[in-house]
């Protein structure tokens, strides 16, 4: 074996004496026969963890204690204009001053009891008074189609007219004027005219029995 390793030895000088490439080319075969590769692991990704998701709240549970309101002090201002103050009627009173309110005697003017007034009842010692008995219409009358010309006939159907007639003591018209005219100014004077002719009154009379004059007013329509 020893004679054997001398002869390989020996072929192996000559070899790498006579052929260096030879010989570089054989060792680099058999050196990358024995060559072994290591590759590096590639890292691990690091995963984060998602967040727990919040626990949902509970939809019957009572909600948080509100805050408490605290009232603030207001002052209402002053108004800048004075608001007027009526004053309180003057009550009456059952005292005998006249300024105390109701006497059954006096010397006013007033409208009960005794006085020295101007009078406020139908009788009296005052500067007037109602009449006891009414102005009253004995007769007279006139007629719509006979006493008014035919040829206004048109203009006034449908229409009136109202005089007002003073009336004297002894039951006569003494003046008439139109208060209310008409269309037609001549069935208004007309009719004037025939009231103060024909019509009559019984008088009004006072507390006496005393015939006075009167007013008496009287409304004429044309129907046809």
């Amino acid at each position: 074996m020893a004679v054997a390793l001398l002869h390989v030895v020996a072929v192996l000088g000559l070899i790498r004496a006579f052929a260096p490439d030879f010989t570089e080319a054989v060792v680099d075969r058999a050196i990358a026969t024995f060559t072994v590769t290591v590759t590096a692991p590639s890292p691990t990704p690091t995963v984060t963890p998602s967040p727990e998701p919040s626990p949902l709240p509970d939809e019957g549970a009572a909600g948080e204690e509100g805050r408490k309101a605290t009232p603030r002090e207001v002052t209402a201002p002053r108004p800048k204009v004075p608001l007027p103050v009526a004053p309180a009627p003057r009550a009456s009173s059952t005292g005998t001053q006249d300024s105390s309110g109701a006497r059954e005697q006096g010397d006013g003017t007033g409208a009960g009891g005794v006085g020295a007034g101007t009078g406020s009842g139908r009788g009296g010692a005052g500067g007037g008074g109602m009449p006891v008995r009414k102005l009253e219409k004995i007769a007279g009358d006139i007629n719509s189609a006979k006493d008014y010309p035919k040829k206004t006939r048109d203009l006034r159907i449908g229409q009136s007219v109202t005089i007002l007639l003073s009336v004297g003591a002894d039951g006569r018209v003494t003046d008439c004027r139109v208060t209310a005219a008409s269309p037609d100014a001549d069935a208004d004077a007309i009719t004037c005219r025939l009231a103060t002719e024909r019509f009559r009154f019984r008088p009004a009379a006072d507390a006496d029995g005393n015939p006075v004059a009167g007013k008496y007013a009287w409304r004429q329509r044309w129907f046809y």
